[in-house]
């Protein structure tokens, strides 16, 4: 995929992640499950779409065998990470590789759409009326935007590592400003800042299931910048925490 706005128009493929993406991404903190379900996601009796899904963690956790869930992403191999952890977990979703902006489904059939760490990847007009055409009526739509922040050391040593060995990578632009996008009317920007647990393993593999590693570096740029991030990360203990900020908008679309 290539996207002029993004990486200044490198190609990237997240289907080159989905190991990484389905081990080390599964790290939303409570507390957006908690306002997600406050504003009715997945409740019983609902029907609850996720477009770019990835590997279904928001499904996964979010999960009410009450609820109707669909979760869909443009990559075929996400979706299949996506089915055999639905499978694994006894849960009852159904996972469909398709175009956001083109999904198939019925007209006015869904509570709520949500978009986590992917919405600015779409052709914004086309989604909008997507999305128009999928919600029933004051139905909800939901972006999530989770970041780690550059005054955590850690974070910040990690982010400059992966600009060095890839200076196309443009991380955080796209998705902070996003957040603040009235694509509808009555938009609701929720900010929240927190810290996630990890290990120097689950860090590294948070950095290699990232659009700036994994998914658009050639093997033996990925090999060596790996070898540096491992050797930076040993001047730091086993376990710590890193910062992140996490953003929740909202639209009620009449």
């Amino acid at each position: 995929m290539e996207i002029e706005k993004i990486d200044n128009g490198r190609s990237f493929d997240w289907s080159l992640t989905s190991e990484s993406y389905a081990k080390y991404r599964d790290i939303y903190p409570k507390i957006l499950y908690d306002e997600l379900r406050k504003l009715g996601v997945a409740k019983d009796g609902s029907a609850w779409l996720d477009i770019g899904t990835g590997t279904g963690v928001l499904p996964k956790h979010m999960y009410n065998e009450n609820a109707r869930i669909i979760g869909i992403d443009i990559s075929d191999e996400q979706i299949k990470y996506a089915q055999k952890l639905a499978k694994e977990n006894n849960q009852r979703i159904t996972y469909l590789a398709c175009p956001a902006e083109s999904t198939g489904l019925e007209a006015h059939s869904v509570d709520a759409i949500t978009a986590a760490q992917c919405f600015w990847y779409f052709d914004k007009e086309v989604i909008k009326s997507e999305i128009q055409r999928l919600l029933k009526p004051n139905g909800l739509f939901i972006k999530v935007y989770l970041t780690w922040t550059l005054d955590d050391e850690i974070a910040y040593k990690s982010h400059m590592l992966i600009k060095e060995y890839n200076r196309s990578w443009t991380p955080g632009k796209s998705g902070s400003r996003d957040m603040f996008d009235d694509l509808f009317e009555g938009r609701v920007t929720k900010e929240f800042e927190c810290s996630i647990p990890f290990t120097r393993e689950s860090w590294h593999g948070r950095m290699c299931a990232c659009r700036g590693t994994l998914a658009s570096m050639d093997e033996n740029t990925f090999e060596s910048w790996s070898a540096a991030h491992k050797k930076m990360l040993e001047a730091y203990p086993e376990e710590f925490e890193i910062k992140h900020k996490l953003y929740i908008t909202y639209f009620k679309v009449i």
